[in-house]
């Protein structure tokens, strides 16, 4: 995470929600041979103490042998490169900005007949924001195909020990510049969530 504390400032709480809205991030974990990581959709509990997400069986890190794992899930969110002249000012660099939380903890398996649970209620989370379609459901599915895709893959937990967020949203910059860049970084950013980054750098969370 960026060392800069003026990017740091964001709540644990604020950190939470914007993980648990994205269900989406890149688990990493350490072997003896090779970092690995894997992305992966997931849910996390409200009070951002539990991560429930689910892994193919061939995946490296479900074959790691030494259990519990040691991981970090990083979510991203909007980011973007900054040009030194949409600030207004002289003597500028360079920058790129962007939102990120880190969630470290102790990964998991999970006995089988934790998954479909875990399905359904992941299932049901995201498409509880496809509204007003008909929520897909796990009862659409073939019983034997279902039960065969299932075999396919092995549920996980992380116990969560360590919530980390990374906001750089100009926070260092006079506002004027700041309010600049954030204009420039709508029309002409280089990355992605453009509209959502400009909105993050015009009022950062405190």
């Amino acid at each position: 995470m960026h060392p800069n504390h003026s990017f740091r400032q964001t709540s644990r709480s604020e950190n939470i929600a914007f993980a648990r809205d994205r269900g989406f991030g890149i688990l990493a974990a350490a072997s003896k041979r090779d970092p690995l990581a894997s992305h992966i959709p997931f849910l996390l509990s409200e009070d951002g103490e539990v991560v429930e997400f689910h892994l193919v069986r061939s995946n490296p890190i479900a074959r790691m042998p030494d259990v519990p794992i040691h991981a970090r899930l990083v979510v991203h969110g909007p980011h973007s490169y900054v040009s030194p002249d949409w600030y207004g000012i002289e003597n500028q660099v360079p920058t790129w900005n962007y939102v990120a939380v880190h969630l470290t903890g102790e990964v998991e398996p999970l006995s089988a007949d934790k998954l479909r649970d875990i399905l359904e209620r992941q299932s049901a989370y995201h498409e509880s924001g496809l509204a007003p379609k008909p929520p897909w459901t796990v009862e659409k599915m073939d019983p034997d195909v279902l039960n065969k895709l299932m075999r396919q893959i092995v549920p996980y937990q992380m116990k969560v020990s360590d919530i980390q967020g990374t906001w750089k949203l100009n926070q260092n910059k006079p506002v004027s510049a700041r309010m600049q860049a954030a204009d420039e970084v709508r029309k002409y950013g280089q990355g992605q969530e453009m509209e959502l980054l400009s909105s993050f750098m015009r009022q950062p969370p405190q």
